[in-house]
C-alpha cells in the first residue's frame, strides 16, 4: 500500500536533477540539449521512481503518470514539428528573406531592439500565440538583427519579451483564458487587472532596450546591410507579394483556427509560393534540373522534413538561410518527452504535492501569498516542464487559499500569468524554453539574461503586492 512521501524524500530527485544539469552546463556548455539534459531528466526520473517504489507505489501507477504527462505534451510536440516544416517552406519560398530585406531598409540599429519588442508584441497580441510569433516574424527579426551586427542572445531576448507580452494579455491566448478559469474570474476582469503589473514591466523593458540600442557601437552596420541585401536580391526573387503568406497565416489564427491546421496551411502555402516565385531555389535544393514537377516535389518535402540551406557566397548569410525542418526538432521533442517522464513520476508518486503543500503553508499576507504563488509556478515550470501545468496545478491549489484569506480571484489569475506564463520560456527543458531555443537557434541560457520582460514580470507582481497597490479583496456582500 502506498504511503505519503516525506518532504525530504520528495526533494531528493529535484536536487539530483539540479546537480546533473549544473554538471551538464559545466562540461557541455551550449550543447546540453543534444542529449545531456535528456539523460539527466531520465536519470532523475529513475531516482524518483526508486523512492516511490520504496514508499509503496507500484510501477503500473508510475507508468500511468508518465503516459498521462507525455499525452498532455503531445499537442506541443506536434506543433513543434509543424513549426519546423513551416520554417523550411518559408525559407525556400523567399518569405523570410523578403522580410529580412525590407526590414533592413526600415529598422535603424538605434531603435532595432525597441522596435523588435513592439513588433513582436503586436503580432502576438493579434494572434494570441507567442509560438507562432517567434516562428514567423521572430525568425525574420533575428535575421535582420544578425545582419545589423547584434548578438543572437540580445535579439532573441527582445523577440521573446514582445512575444510573451502579447501572449499574456491577448484575449485569443490559451493561457490568458486558462488562468482566470483556474482562479474563478472572467477573462476581461483578468486582463484589466493584469495591466497593473504588465504595463510597467513592458515600459521598463522598452526603456532598457532603447538605452542598449543608443549605446551600442556598430560601426560597419551600413556596409553589412548593403552586402546582405545585395546577396538576398541576387539569390531570391524578392517581392512584396510574398507578404501574402504571413498575412494569410495571421488572418487564419485571428479567426481562431486551431494551431495545427493553421501551421499546416502556412507550410503548404509557403511551398506553393516557393514553386511560383523561386524555381531556381527549387532546382538547387532538389538537385533536379530536367523535371520541374519532380524538383518541386522533392524540394517541398525536403524543406518540410529535413535540413536545407540556400547556398550563397557569404557564410554569414548562409547561416541565415538554413533550416532543419521537422528532423531539426527531434532533439527538442526528445527533451520534452524526457521532461514529461520526470514530471510524471514526481506527480504520480505525490512528491510534487508534498513540496507544494509545504510551500502553500507559508502564504498568509498578500505579499507572502503572491510570492508563494510565483515561486510555486516557477517550481512547476522547472519540475513539470510545462507551461499549462504551471498554471493549472497552482491555480487549483491556491484558489481556496486566496478565497479564505479574502483576496479576489483576479489577484490569483494575474499572479499565475505573471509567473507561470512568462517564466516557462526561461527554463531550457520546459516545452516553451526548448521550443523557442530551437526555433531561433539561440540556446535558452544565451537569451535568458536579455528576456527582460519575462524576468521583470514575476518581480513586478511581488513588488505591487508588497506596496498593497490595488490589491482587490472579496467584499463582505
Amino acid at each position: 500500500m502506498s504511503k505519503k512521501v516525506k518532504l525530504y524524500n520528495a526533494f531528493i530527485p529535484l536536487i539530483f536533477l539540479i546537480l546533473l544539469l549544473s554538471l551538464n552546463v559545466y562540461f557541455f556548455g551550449d550543447d546540453t540539449l543534444s542529449g545531456a539534459n535528456q539523460i539527466a531528466l531520465l536519470l532523475s526520473a529513475a531516482v524518483a521512481a526508486v523512492i516511490a517504489y520504496f514508499n509503496g507505489y507500484n510501477w503500473t501507477k508510475i507508468k500511468a503518470g508518465i503516459i498521462k504527462n507525455i499525452g498532455a505534451a503531445m499537442p506541443a510536440m506536434l506543433i513543434l514539428l509543424l513549426i519546423g516544416s513551416l520554417a523550411g517552406t518559408w525559407m525556400i519560398s523567399g518569405v523570410v528573406p523578403t522580410m529580412i530585406y525590407y526590414g533592413l531598409q526600415i529598422l535603424h540599429p538605434k531603435i532595432f531592439l525597441f522596435a523588435t519588442v513592439v513588433i513582436s508584441s503586436l503580432v502576438s497580441l493579434a494572434t494570441g500565440s507567442s509560438w507562432s510569433t517567434v516562428a514567423t516574424i521572430g525568425v525574420a527579426l533575428l535575421g535582420i538583427g544578425l545582419a545589423l551586427g547584434f548578438s543572437p542572445g540580445l535579439i532573441a531576448g527582445a523577440i521573446i519579451s514582445g512575444a510573451y507580452f502579447g501572449d499574456k494579455i491577448s484575449p485569443l491566448s490559451d493561457t490568458t483564458n486558462l488562468a482566470p478559469a483556474m482562479a474563478g474570474t472572467d477573462l476581461f476582469t483578468h486582463i484589466r487587472y493584469m495591466m497593473i503589473t504588465t504595463i510597467p514591466s513592458l515600459v521598463i523593458t522598452l526603456v532598457i532596450f532603447l538605452i542598449i540600442g543608443f549605446n551600442v557601437d556598430l560601426p560597419s552596420y551600413k556596409s553589412n546591410i548593403d552586402n546582405v541585401q545585395n546577396i538576398l536580391l541576387h539569390n531570391f526573387n524578392i517581392s512584396p507579394l510574398l507578404f501574402i503568406v504571413p498575412a494569410v497565416l495571421i488572418f487564419i489564427i485571428v479567426k481562431k483556427v486551431p494551431p495545427l491546421p493553421s501551421l499546416l496551411a502556412g507550410t503548404l502555402l509557403g511551398a506553393i509560393f516557393a514553386i511560383i516565385f523561386q524555381p531556381h531555389i527549387i532546382e538547387q535544393i532538389s538537385g533536379v534540373s530536367d523535371n520541374f514537377f519532380k524538383a518541386s516535389y522533392i524540394a517541398s518535402l525536403k524543406s518540410m522534413f529535413g535540413s536545407v540551406v540556400v547556398i550563397t557566397n557569404n557564410d554569414t548569410v548562409n547561416n541565415l538561410l538554413k533550416t532543419g525542418g521537422m528532423a531539426g526538432m527531434l532533439n527538442t521533442i526528445w527533451l520534452i518527452i524526457s521532461a514529461m517522464v520526470f514530471g510524471g513520476v514526481m506527480d504520480a508518486s505525490g512528491m510534487l504535492r508534498a513540496i507544494t503543500n509545504f510551500i502553500i503553508s507559508k502564504g498568509k499576507s498578500a505579499i507572502s501569498l503572491v510570492s508563494t504563488t510565483v515561486g510555486t509556478c516557477i517550481f512547476f515550470n522547472v519540475t513539470a516542464s510545462d507551461q499549462y501545468i504551471s498554471i493549472v496545478v497552482p491555480g487549483r491549489m491556491f484558489k481556496d487559499v486566496y478565497k479564505e484569506k479574502g483576496f479576489a480571484p483576479e489577484l490569483l489569475s494575474r499572479t499565475l500569468e505573471d509567473s507561470g506564463t512568462v517564466t516557462s520560456v526561461l527554463i531550457p527543458w520546459n516545452t516553451c524554453g526548448a521550443t523557442q531555443a530551437k526555433v531561433l537557434g539561440v540556446p535558452t541560457l544565451t537569451y535568458l539574461p536579455f528576456a527582460f520582460f519575462n524576468i521583470i514580470s514575476p518581480i513586478m507582481s511581488i513588488i505591487i503586492a508588497s506596496i498593497g497597490f490595488k490589491i482587490r479583496r472579496i467584499s463582505k456582500k
